[in-house]
């Protein structure tokens, strides 16, 4: 089709632009713009008062190409030759609407570089009669930003997003993230007014000799900062705010409000459907990630009726990975059946799953322990996806443990409010462990992936509720979420009450777990001598283990000295446990 569009292009040029001809451009330029809209995955690259040669450096922006194979721009701006924006898309695209930096000619002086969605973008138009030149969701951002200011447009925000705005005419530079950080962003600052920006921290490693001295920082969720820019284009920092908090109600209206706050259970359903329904907003193939735990299949079940009530052109296709014979294969076989999903199982082996680490870590740019072990099965999945289907969103139960008190360990909470303290405690870090695994092992392969269970309306009504519903009861973790959809025939109830698997460990066969397969052959790769000498040239996070230490070493070959990008390895709490491995647990035992 688009072979097709460039060759009735050439036409036209030929035809010294005869009106019937004008009209086929036309004609084929509307359904290039039907193609721009299908896809927001895309990587973000910027840099403001370059030191070097901003042509050299502009390689660097092309270490995250799988965020965007398909298209890709970079731009200097004028009177700003210090500067330069560039842009990985996921789609065809054209150079005045569809592709970035975007632009309108409302506001000229404004400048856009982003990576999300913004599912609010059509109520934002209605409630500030804002008048869109695109059909493009992130242009919400500009005209936001244009109304009140950039704090005023990241609160109105709903979905995730990172960006970075440029005002030329006020000189200023702005960067901002959601609240649970499901869209990447890094930043390098130094007191010579570099600033860099990049959607993976990979662009930003090596920029210069400068540069690279200085230290990359992932981007704080739900923050907002703020830089200016002098004659030079070299940037000076001037304020960080924080827009949003994890449990704080949103400011913008929603079409799904509550209306009875006593029916907490139907609240719940409410919003959780409501969350899946918004992040269908897209022209290409959806699908689900389906690990038969709860948290996949309470997604995939709406999924699956929102599509049925919306009449999709297409069945869901459903995507699990495990071992022979896995826990996880075998539930979500049979959650596919139940809701008549195109299912499709991937099984792979020990060696193919070692085969990936080195890999998996340089995507993750990470060395947490039970977020590579994770990592590897939905990568591999996620490459099955991109090479043998079309689908291309990829909806996933992310988020749940967190805001719901799904890990085990959460039965051993001393209390409520303790109980709660921890919640959102894992909710402010999700950005590091698992929103990471899922952002960067999608994206590897040009996948995108929505998450509802971080949906913030969803979310902060979760997380607003007495302590005492929210806790494990009856020895059953996340109580309160099965039975908010218990009784409806939503899903098989022994699937709706499956007891908490972690992912890494779903994959594995009932027989040898995928932790003890890595840590034998790990323990073939390292020594004891080495983890005693080896381990202690990490002052920050020490590998204890034989295992953390090889995922370092793989680590800090691509990323030398950026150990505190995690400030912690993830372990449960109120445990006795020295692995993360919920097979390790006492509850999961019995």
């Amino acid at each position: 089709m688009l072979k097709h569009a460039c060759i009735t292009y050439k036409c036209v040029l030929k035809a010294n632009f005869r009106h019937s001809v004008r009209f086929i451009l036309l004609h084929h330029f509307s359904i290039i713009l039907h193609e721009i809209r299908k896809n927001k995955m895309c990587g973000i690259w910027a840099i403001f008062g370059s030191p070097d040669d901003t042509s050299i450096q502009c390689n660097a922006a092309h270490k995250i190409t799988h965020r965007g194979p398909d298209a890709f721009r970079i731009e200097t701006i004028h009177h700003f030759p210090t500067c330069c924006l560039g842009f990985h898309r996921l789609a065809i695209v054209d150079d005045l609407q569809g592709m970035q930096p975007m632009r309108v000619f409302r506001y000229p002086h404004v400048w856009l570089i982003y990576n999300g969605e913004i599912y609010n973008h059509q109520q934002l138009q209605k409630e500030f009669d804002f008048h869109y030149a695109t059909k493009c969701d992130g242009e919400a951002i500009i005209h936001l930003y244009a109304q009140g200011g950039i704090e005023f447009a990241a609160k109105h925000l709903d979905g995730v997003f990172s960006f970075c705005l440029l005002d030329t005419a006020n000189r200023k530079v702005f960067l901002g993230r959601d609240t649970y950080g499901v869209r990447p962003m890094f930043r390098l600052y130094n007191d010579n007014g570099f600033l860099a920006v990049c959607s993976e921290a990979k662009g930003l490693i090596g920029l210069s000799q400068e540069a690279y001295s200085e230290h990359v920082e992932p981007f704080l969720p739900g923050h907002v900062e703020t830089y200016k820019l002098d004659m030079l284009g070299k940037a000076s920092f001037e304020e960080r705010i924080r827009f949003h908090k994890i449990g704080e109600t949103p400011a913008y209206k929603t079409v799904a409000e509550i209306q009875d706050k006593n029916e907490v259970k139907e609240n719940i359903r409410i919003l959780f459907e409501a969350a899946v329904e918004k992040r269908l907003m897209a022209e290409r193939r959806i699908g689900c990630l389906l690990s038969g735990g709860l948290d996949s299949s309470l997604v995939a079940s709406i999924l699956a009726k929102k599509a049925k009530e919306m009449k999709l052109s297409y069945r869901i296709q459903t995507f699990a990975i495990g071992m022979e014979n896995s826990p996880d294969l075998l539930a979500a076989r049979k959650v596919a059946n139940f809701l008549e999903t195109e299912h499709h199982e991937v099984v792979f082996t020990p060696e193919e799953g070692i085969a990936a680490l080195e890999e998996v870590i340089y995507h993750l740019e990470s060395y947490d322990v039970t977020t590579i072990r994770a990592s590897v099965g939905m990568f591999l999945l996620s490459k099955y996806i991109k090479e043998k289907t079309d689908t291309t969103v990829i909806l996933s139960g992310e988020g749940s443990d967190e805001i719901a008190q799904g890990y085990i360990y959460f039965h051993n909470a001393p209390s409520g409010a303790d109980a709660d303290i921890e919640s959102k405690r894992l909710c402010e870090d999700l950005y590091m462990f698992d929103v990471l695994r899922g952002d960067r092992s999608t994206s590897a392969w040009g996948l995108e992936i929505r998450v509802p269970f971080l949906d913030h309306k969803f979310s902060s009504y979760y997380l607003s509720l007495s302590d005492s519903i929210k806790q494990p009861q009856k020895g059953i973790e996340k109580y309160l979420l099965r039975s908010a959809f218990d009784g409806i025939d939503l899903l098989p109830k022994d699937i709706l009450w499956r007891p908490k698997e972690a992912f890494s460990d779903g994959v594995s066969s009932k027989t040898r777990s995928w932790f003890e397969i890595l840590q034998e052959f790990i323990c073939e790769q390292i020594n004891d001598s080495d983890l005693e000498s080896l381990a202690l040239t990490y002052k920050h996070n020490t590998p204890r283990t034989k295992e953390a230490l090889y995922y370092r070493q793989i680590f800090e070959k691509f990323y030398p000295g950026q150990g505190d990008w995690i400030p912690y390895y993830w372990m449960p709490k109120w445990t006795g446990a020295t692995d993360p491995s919920a097979r390790t647990l006492k509850h999961y035992k019995q």
